[in-house]
Parts: C-alpha cells; structure tokens; sequence
C-alpha cells in the first residue's frame, strides 16, 4: 500500500530540547528574514515531554539566547542552584570535595534545577505559537533517501501490525515527510542515528562511543528536609573502584528532589545491578535522612545517557560539527566527520 506524504522545508525527528529549539530558532530565523518556512516536529512520546526523564541542572545561557525574556514568559525555570557538594562515599562515611579541587562542570554557580520534561512541554507551546508543527505519538521508523543518495525525509511507523508482524484488519501505513533537510534529534543512541552513521562512515576512524545507564527518582520530600536549590552529586560506594558511576539529587520546587543513579556500561561484574546499587545508594548514613518521611510513591524511570570524557570530545569546534552534520545527512556523498556526542 502506498504511502502518503506530506513536504516540509525542515523535518525535525525528536521533541526534545535540541529539536524544539532548533524548530524554534528557525522560525525566528525566518521571520527575521520576512520569509516563510515550513517546519514539523516528529515526537514519539504520547505528548512533548513524555519521554524525558532526566534530572536536570541547566544554564540559562541557551534560553537567554533563544528567548531573552523567557522570565516574563512564564518558563519552568525558577529553582536557582543554593549550593555544589560532591562526596566520595565509603560505606559508612562521607568526605566533600573542596569546591577549588572541583571541576567546572561540577559548579553550577548561576544555574537552575528544572524539571527538563515541564522545560520542554514549555519550549512545545512556544514552537507551535511560533507555526511549528508538532505531532506527538508518531514515531519516525525509517529514514527516506533521495536517487542521488541524500536524505529525503522519514516515515512513520505502520499500524495495526499483528504479534507475528502481519498486517491486521486495523493495519494502516505510515506517512511519509519530506524535507529539503531533515535534523535528527533522537537522543544519543537513536535507530535512525545508527542507520545515518553506516550508511556515511560516520563513525569510521572515531573512538566508539562510551554509555552508562541513568536510573532516576521523583520523591516529594518533608519539607523540614527540603533544601531548594542543593544539588549533591557523589562518588565511590557501592560501586567498587573498578566499577564507574555515581549519583545526583537536585532539590527542585515545591518540595520535589530528583535523585539518580549512573552505573557505566563498562562494568565487568555480572552479578551488578544498576537497580539495586541505587536502592542500596540510598541507605548511606548521609543520604538516606533527606528520604526519612517522604510522603507518597516514588516516580521512577531509566535511560541511556553517553559517558562524558577525553576520548569522546571532537578535536573539530561545535560549529565545525554542525556544519558536518549539515553536510552528512544533507548530500549524497558524506564526509567523515567527528560529532560531538
């Protein structure tokens, strides 16, 4: 059965930050310019937002560059970072790092704790009052190549597919969108990533990719407890010294704290579980009285964050990698490029 299609300027596969800020800064480009442009936001999630599940501490360096006013409009911004501690845990003791011993992106001077899924269903509405097309609940399937080789546009997953993968009396295909570029924002190991980097080399030549597996929590905490503001980052126990990980809590707004737990996938023990290190995480003599009569059950969810280090960076600058990632997924003959993870 043949598809329909439907032809943007910009297709954008991901509803998260990078996606509907990048929807959003290319409206504002065109209306700088007078011009009309015709962009569509692909989001798998049931809504914007519904799949982000990081706890986060962000700088607002990006939202006074996209949106200067984004105070007067009402962004979920608020929660300003009070205070940096990072321990080293033993099993039953814990020692702070002096802050002049720490590295800069463990300070988080003039930063916020935000909720990122409240951040992005916000970016949403300001994407759509701005003409961007959002369209959560479909999830980009397959990417569409032109003759020449150049990337076409995706395609939306079928429906009504049976458990045996047949078609079933409520099957109906997928949509096809066209655009004269398409900007994948799937997050850090998308499958329509996978395919773009065979299919040009992208990663011929570059170190593979380190990754870790993020557990999070969502806890409402007493308030005698609450600290807004505090973000806690630790390392060391119960992970071993070979093992690599550590965790986070950042205490949010109205009592809220986001705690989680980052195991390297790297590790060699079999019998490890990222799961139950948390659990056990939260029992340390200096954690665990921020959990002491928190009311209600835990939110909880997992996700695969990249491992941040020396051999992942580009030697390129982030503008080079962009203008690579232009060129690769835009033209039939791709250069090698290292991109940033």
């Amino acid at each position: 059965m043949q598809r329909e299609s439907m032809q943007y300027d910009v297709v954008v596969v991901g509803g998260g930050p990078a996606g509907l800020a990048a929807g959003i800064r290319l409206k504002q480009l065109a209306a700088e310019k007078n011009t009309e442009l015709s962009v569509c936001v692909l989001e798998k999630g049931s809504e914007i937002g519904a799949h982000i599940l990081s706890g986060a501490v962000v700088d607002p360096r990006a939202f006074d560059e996209l949106i200067p006013d984004w105070k007067t409009q009402g962004a979920p911004i608020k929660t300003l970072v009070s205070e940096d501690r990072f321990l080293m845990l033993t099993e039953s003791r814990s020692f702070r790092t002096p802050e002049a011993l720490l590295p800069a992106c463990f300070k988080n001077h003039g930063n916020y704790v935000v909720s990122l899924g409240g951040v992005c269903r916000w970016l949403g509405q300001k994407a759509e009052e701005l003409g961007v097309e959002i369209y959560p609940g479909f999830a980009a399937a397959e990417v569409l190549f032109n003759e020449n080789g150049s990337v076409k546009g995706v395609a939306t997953g079928d429906m009504g597919i049976g458990r045996d993968g047949k078609p079933t009396a409520n099957h109906q295909v997928g949509m096809e969108l066209h655009g004269k570029y398409t900007f994948f924002a799937e997050g850090c190991r998308g499958h329509l990533g996978r395919q773009l980097q065979d299919r040009f080399g992208l990663r011929d030549g570059v170190d593979p990719q380190a990754y870790g597996i993020g557990i999070k929590e969502l806890w409402e905490l007493e308030p005698s407890r609450h600290r807004p503001g505090l973000v806690v980052h630790t390392a060391g126990w119960p992970l071993d010294a070979r093992t690599y990980g550590g965790s986070f809590m950042y205490h949010m707004e109205e009592n809220l704290v986001a705690v989680g737990y980052v195991v390297g996938l790297a590790y060699t023990n079999p019998y490890l579980s990222p799961f139950e290190e948390f659990q056990r995480y939260k029992t340390h003599p200096v954690i665990r009285p921020f959990f002491e009569g928190a009311s209600g059950f835990p939110t909880a969810g997992a996700r695969l964050p990249p491992a941040a280090s020396c051999r992942c960076l580009s030697s390129c600058s982030p503008a080079d990698a962009s203008s690579a990632t232009t060129r690769a997924f835009s033209t039939p003959r791709a250069s090698k490029a290292r991109i940033p993870r």
